[in-house]
Protein backbone atom coordinates (compact mmCIF):
# COMPACT_ATOMS: atom_id res chain seq x y z
CA UNK A 1 0.00 0.00 0.00
CA UNK A 2 1.35 3.49 -1.19
CA UNK A 3 1.03 5.79 2.15
CA UNK A 4 0.38 9.13 1.41
CA UNK A 5 -1.14 12.67 3.71
CA UNK A 6 -3.37 14.83 3.77
CA UNK A 7 -1.27 17.92 4.13
CA UNK A 8 -3.97 20.12 5.59
CA UNK A 9 -4.95 17.52 8.14
CA UNK A 10 -1.31 17.10 9.01
CA UNK A 11 0.79 18.16 12.29
CA UNK A 12 4.12 17.67 12.50
CA UNK A 13 4.90 17.98 16.12
CA UNK A 14 8.93 17.91 17.56
CA UNK A 15 9.10 17.68 21.14
CA UNK A 16 11.74 19.59 23.26
CA UNK A 17 14.40 19.98 20.32
CA UNK A 18 16.22 22.43 22.28
CA UNK A 19 19.41 23.61 23.46
CA UNK A 20 19.23 22.38 26.93
CA UNK A 21 17.96 18.50 25.78
CA UNK A 22 18.91 18.29 22.12
CA UNK A 23 22.83 18.99 22.83
CA UNK A 24 23.23 16.74 26.01
CA UNK A 25 26.23 14.08 25.29
CA UNK A 26 24.94 10.48 25.76
CA UNK A 27 21.67 10.34 23.43
CA UNK A 28 21.16 7.15 21.97
CA UNK A 29 20.40 5.59 19.94
CA UNK A 30 20.82 8.78 17.60
CA UNK A 31 22.68 11.24 19.01
CA UNK A 32 21.21 14.73 19.19
CA UNK A 33 22.59 16.04 16.37
CA UNK A 34 21.63 13.14 14.16
CA UNK A 35 17.72 14.00 15.61
CA UNK A 36 18.15 17.18 14.89
CA UNK A 37 19.25 16.98 10.97
CA UNK A 38 16.77 14.61 10.54
CA UNK A 39 13.89 16.85 12.15
CA UNK A 40 15.35 20.17 10.42
CA UNK A 41 14.94 17.88 6.95
CA UNK A 42 11.40 17.24 7.38
CA UNK A 43 10.25 20.74 8.45
CA UNK A 44 12.14 21.88 5.12
CA UNK A 45 10.00 19.53 3.01
CA UNK A 46 7.12 20.95 5.20
CA UNK A 47 7.75 24.87 5.01
CA UNK A 48 4.84 26.72 3.81
CA UNK A 49 2.91 23.73 2.86
CA UNK A 50 -0.83 23.08 4.12
CA UNK A 51 0.92 21.37 6.77
CA UNK A 52 1.29 22.47 9.91
CA UNK A 53 4.52 22.42 11.79
CA UNK A 54 4.75 22.61 15.91
CA UNK A 55 7.89 22.78 18.12
CA UNK A 56 7.08 22.20 21.36
CA UNK A 57 9.75 23.04 23.74
CA UNK A 58 9.54 22.51 28.17
CA UNK A 59 10.04 25.34 30.17
CA UNK A 60 9.66 23.87 33.80
CA UNK A 61 12.14 25.27 36.37
CA UNK A 62 10.00 28.23 37.94
CA UNK A 63 6.80 27.70 40.00
CA UNK A 64 5.48 25.81 37.88
CA UNK A 65 8.13 23.43 38.72
CA UNK A 66 6.09 19.52 39.48
CA UNK A 67 7.68 18.26 43.18
CA UNK A 68 6.17 14.86 43.16
CA UNK A 69 7.30 12.19 45.76
CA UNK A 70 8.41 9.49 44.65
CA UNK A 71 10.49 6.03 45.14
CA UNK A 72 13.98 7.17 43.13
CA UNK A 73 15.73 10.40 44.51
CA UNK A 74 14.51 13.22 42.57
CA UNK A 75 16.82 14.52 40.37
CA UNK A 76 17.69 18.40 42.01
CA UNK A 77 16.28 21.03 41.03
CA UNK A 78 18.98 23.54 39.87
CA UNK A 79 18.43 26.68 38.02
CA UNK A 80 18.33 26.13 34.47
CA UNK A 81 20.61 28.62 32.05
CA UNK A 82 18.73 31.37 30.38
CA UNK A 83 18.91 29.87 27.42
CA UNK A 84 17.74 26.08 28.50
CA UNK A 85 14.66 26.21 26.10
CA UNK A 86 15.86 27.91 23.21
CA UNK A 87 14.96 26.01 19.89
CA UNK A 88 18.08 24.96 18.01
CA UNK A 89 16.45 24.18 14.89
CA UNK A 90 16.87 27.19 12.33
CA UNK A 91 13.58 26.31 11.21
CA UNK A 92 12.23 27.19 14.77
CA UNK A 93 12.61 30.58 14.30
CA UNK A 94 12.60 31.26 10.63
CA UNK A 95 10.28 34.36 9.56
CA UNK A 96 9.64 33.21 6.37
CA UNK A 97 7.87 30.05 7.55
CA UNK A 98 4.26 30.84 7.91
CA UNK A 99 3.23 27.64 8.53
CA UNK A 100 4.91 26.63 11.92
CA UNK A 101 3.70 27.61 15.46
CA UNK A 102 5.84 27.41 18.96
CA UNK A 103 3.93 25.85 21.82
CA UNK A 104 5.19 26.13 25.65
CA UNK A 105 4.82 23.25 27.98
CA UNK A 106 5.21 22.55 31.77
CA UNK A 107 4.82 18.76 31.63
CA UNK A 108 6.17 15.83 30.26
CA UNK A 109 3.52 16.14 28.02
CA UNK A 110 2.93 18.79 24.91
CA UNK A 111 -1.24 18.64 25.29
CA UNK A 112 -1.95 18.89 29.28
CA UNK A 113 -1.75 22.44 29.89
CA UNK A 114 -1.03 24.00 26.79
CA UNK A 115 -2.81 25.32 23.71
CA UNK A 116 -1.85 22.79 21.32
CA UNK A 117 -4.88 20.86 21.43
CA UNK A 118 -6.91 24.49 20.24
CA UNK A 119 -4.15 24.92 17.62
CA UNK A 120 -4.72 21.51 15.72
CA UNK A 121 -8.19 21.36 16.33
CA UNK A 122 -8.77 25.26 14.45
CA UNK A 123 -6.79 24.02 11.69
CA UNK A 124 -8.60 20.31 10.95
CA UNK A 125 -5.60 18.78 12.04
CA UNK A 126 -6.58 15.12 12.27
CA UNK A 127 -3.01 13.23 11.68
CA UNK A 128 0.58 14.07 14.01
CA UNK A 129 3.50 12.98 12.85
CA UNK A 130 5.63 12.92 15.96
CA UNK A 131 9.81 13.21 16.97
CA UNK A 132 11.69 14.87 19.68
CA UNK A 133 13.45 13.96 23.04
CA UNK A 134 13.28 11.54 24.47
CA UNK A 135 11.19 8.78 23.22
CA UNK A 136 10.40 7.57 26.75
CA UNK A 137 9.26 10.56 28.08
CA UNK A 138 7.74 13.73 26.75
CA UNK A 139 7.93 12.23 22.99
CA UNK A 140 5.76 9.11 24.54
CA UNK A 141 3.54 11.15 26.93
CA UNK A 142 2.32 13.39 23.80
CA UNK A 143 1.70 10.27 22.12
CA UNK A 144 -0.43 8.50 24.68
CA UNK A 145 -1.65 12.16 24.67
CA UNK A 146 -2.79 12.39 21.24
CA UNK A 147 -3.93 9.07 21.14
CA UNK A 148 -6.63 9.35 23.76
CA UNK A 149 -7.54 12.58 22.03
CA UNK A 150 -8.51 10.81 18.44
CA UNK A 151 -5.79 11.50 16.20
CA UNK A 152 -4.14 9.29 13.73
CA UNK A 153 -0.59 8.91 15.22
CA UNK A 154 2.63 8.26 13.30
CA UNK A 155 6.12 7.99 15.18
CA UNK A 156 9.62 8.57 13.35
CA UNK A 157 11.75 6.13 14.75
CA UNK A 158 15.11 7.38 13.56
CA UNK A 159 13.78 11.46 14.49
CA UNK A 160 13.77 10.76 18.14
CA UNK A 161 16.30 10.04 20.46
CA UNK A 162 16.66 8.64 24.52
CA UNK A 163 18.99 8.61 27.26
CA UNK A 164 18.62 4.84 27.56
CA UNK A 165 18.54 2.98 24.19
CA UNK A 166 16.23 0.39 25.38
CA UNK A 167 14.01 2.16 26.71
CA UNK A 168 13.96 3.80 23.20
CA UNK A 169 13.40 0.51 21.64
CA UNK A 170 11.00 -0.60 24.07
CA UNK A 171 8.49 2.69 23.69
CA UNK A 172 8.98 2.11 19.93
CA UNK A 173 8.20 -1.34 19.61
CA UNK A 174 5.65 -1.92 22.45
CA UNK A 175 3.53 1.52 22.95
CA UNK A 176 4.05 3.39 19.49
CA UNK A 177 3.00 0.50 17.29
CA UNK A 178 -0.17 -0.01 19.14
CA UNK A 179 -1.48 3.08 19.42
CA UNK A 180 -0.36 4.17 15.73
CA UNK A 181 2.56 4.01 12.93
CA UNK A 182 5.89 4.13 13.02
CA UNK A 183 8.17 5.31 9.90
CA UNK A 184 11.46 6.42 9.75
CA UNK A 185 12.58 9.55 8.24
CA UNK A 186 13.11 8.46 4.48
CA UNK A 187 9.50 7.25 4.09
CA UNK A 188 8.28 10.36 5.74
CA UNK A 189 9.80 12.23 3.37
CA UNK A 190 8.65 10.18 0.57
CA UNK A 191 5.14 10.68 2.17
CA UNK A 192 5.25 14.23 1.98
CA UNK A 193 6.71 13.98 -2.15
CA UNK A 194 3.17 11.76 -2.48
CA UNK A 195 1.21 13.94 -0.93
Amino acid sequence: MVETLNLKKTAFVMIDLQKGIALRPHLVPYSGQQVLDKNERIAKKLANTQATIVCVHVKNDGPEILRPITDQTPISVQKQPADFSDFVLPIATDSSVKNLIHVKKHNWGAFYGTDLEVQLRRRGIDTIILSGIATSIGVDTTAREAYQAGYQLISIEDAMTDFNAALHNDTVEHIFTRIGRVRTTLEIIEMIARS
